[in-house]
Order: C-alpha cells, then structure tokens, then sequence
C-alpha cells in the first residue's frame, strides 16, 4: 500500500432492433444522444381526440443530461479543494514573503491537496501530507497553499500548522483569508453509504491542478495503515482514481457533500502505478477530530 501526498445512475432503454411504426401518426425516433418520443394516435381508439391538443414531443437528454451534472458537480465544489505545496528553503534563507512570490529561494519537496473547513481560513488535509513541516526542526520548512476565492481569482497564502493527529492521518493548517471571501466544503456523512455508489475525488495528482476523478464506493470498513504505525479502521474504498497528490483531497457524493479524505492507495509492486484500490478516511472521522485540532492542537484522546 501507498499513502498518496455527479454522475447519475445510468437510465438504461431496452429496446428491440428495429422499432415499427405505432401508427400512421407516430413513430419512435433515436438518435445517438437523445429520444423522441411521441404521444401516439393509438389512444384515439378509446377516447376523442378532437378535444386535445396535437401530438407533443417529449425530449429526453439522457447522456447528456448526466455529462451537465457532472460538470455543474465539479463546477460547485472545486473552488473548496486546494493545492498544497511542501518548500524547503535554502539554506541562509528565511525570508517566506519572496519564496511565495517566486520559490526562487525553496525547494519543492512534495504537494498534496486539502479542503477549505470554514470560512476563517482552516483547511483540512493529511498529516502525511504536511509531515516534515509538522516535524522540522531546521526552521526551513514552509507550507504554501493556493487556493480560490468568491471571486474566481487563485491566491496563494503561507499556511501554519494549527493541529494534527498522526493516529487518523489529520492535519489541520491556517491561512489568512482577511479580505477574502472563500467557501468552505459542504461536510456530509459516512455512516449510510453503500457499496456500488457514485463518489468523486478532487484533487492535484502528480501536481495537476484541480483533476476529477469518478467511481464507486468499491468496499466499506477497511483498514489502513496510519502514520504513526496504528491502524485507521472504516475506512472508504473507491476506484476513483487517486494518486500521489491527491491526498488530503475530499471524496464527494453526487450531491456534492464531502463524504471522506483520500488517502492511500495500493500500487503494483515495483511501478508506483495505482491498482484502482484505493482509500478514503470516512468524515465521521473528520467531523469528530478537526475541532480538537482547531481548538486544541490535538485530538481529544491526546488531551488526557
């Protein structure tokens, strides 16, 4: 295993090869991404007609129709998903202001992805993902986060570690929003998903920016390795594809609601190449942790 940096249900027509003509007045009419399909005459037999209006055409955009709701899904909830970028400085560098401006003085080590909380600034991601920050004691480690705001425009802040829980692979950062609108993620539930559902990942594999994966929910109770060792148990599975950098990314409903975090998946041995098995922490995880983060720096276990 690997730990990584609205299609609605298809509406099947059966019908036979060759259609023959209801009656003189209406007929069947396909074509390859829509149906006609007309009121028939057929009901002339048992009720006057003279009284109504003539034959309607009813247009049914099926593929269509779903391609749109796909589209409008990604268009809703991207603006939520962020890009995370990992930075060492050089050496006898400390100044953040430039290293936003132009990395000239950092190296990238790693990127991930994340998701807004809150309008405040918090945004969620994987430990994992912010881990040599969370542990750096050179001083030489930054987070960079880019990141949309209400207007459309992409912005770029310095992120803080504000919590983390390495038991359940958490982190939460901070950025300054002061004078930017941003929206926060839709948070739904995991507890009533069910195998053989849609779901949909957001993220920046292999650092390409805002990438929508599609798939299942391919199994339910998994368990995962966490980063300190420990087991994550519940976890979601999907073959929505997820890769390095889509960690810390949500994984999403049809309705748009985040309904867990990706954040592993199995490779073939020797490629690097994801196996389609791939994992998601449940957000009843999530809406249960992220708040002792926020408040407290640590999970409420940690606290005693």
């Amino acid at each position: 295993m690997a730990v990584l940096g609205v299609v609605s249900p298809h509406i099947v027509l059966s019908l036979p090869t060759q259609i023959p003509p209801i009656s003189s007045h209406s007929q069947y009419y396909l074509t390859k991404r829509k149906a006609l399909i007309f009121t028939s005459s057929m009901l002339s037999s048992f009720i006057n007609t003279s009284h109504y209006s003539p034959a309607t055409a009813f247009q049914i955009e099926l593929p269509q129709q779903e391609e749109d709701t796909l589209v409008h899904l990604f268009q809703e909830t991207s603006p939520s998903v962020v890009f995370i970028k990992d930075l060492e400085l050089t050496k006898g560098s400390n100044d953040s202001t430039k290293v936003l401006a132009d990395d000239e003085n950092a190296k990238v080590e790693g990127t991930g992805s994340g998701f807004i909380w809150d309008k405040f600034g918090h945004i969620v991601t994987n430990y994992h993902v912010i881990a040599k920050l969370a542990t750096d004691n050179s001083g030489l480690q930054r987070c960079k986060v880019s990141l949309v705001n209400a207007k459309g425009e992409t912005i770029v802040k310095d992120a803080k570690i504000v919590g983390v829980d390495p038991a359940y692979d958490l982190a939460v950062l901070k950025v300054d929003v002061e004078g930017d609108e941003v929206k926060p993620v839709s948070v739904g539930n995991s507890r009533g998903l069910r195998v053989g559902q849609s779901c949909f990942a957001i993220g920046n594999p292999y650092g390409f920016e805002n990438t929508l994966t599609t798939g299942v929910v391919s199994g339910l109770g998994r368990e995962i390795p966490a980063p300190n060792g420990a087991a994550i148990k519940g976890a979601i599975q999907t073959d929505a594809a997820i890769n390095a950098g889509n960690s810390g990314g949500p994984l999403i409903d049809s309705s748009g609601h985040v309904i867990g975090i990706n954040t592993a998946t199995f490779t073939r041995r020797g490629s690097g190449v994801s196996s389609g098995v791939n994992f998601a922490i449940p957000i009843d995880i999530v809406v249960r942790t992220i708040p002792y983060l926020i408040v407290y720096g640590t999970s409420y276990k940690d606290r005693y």
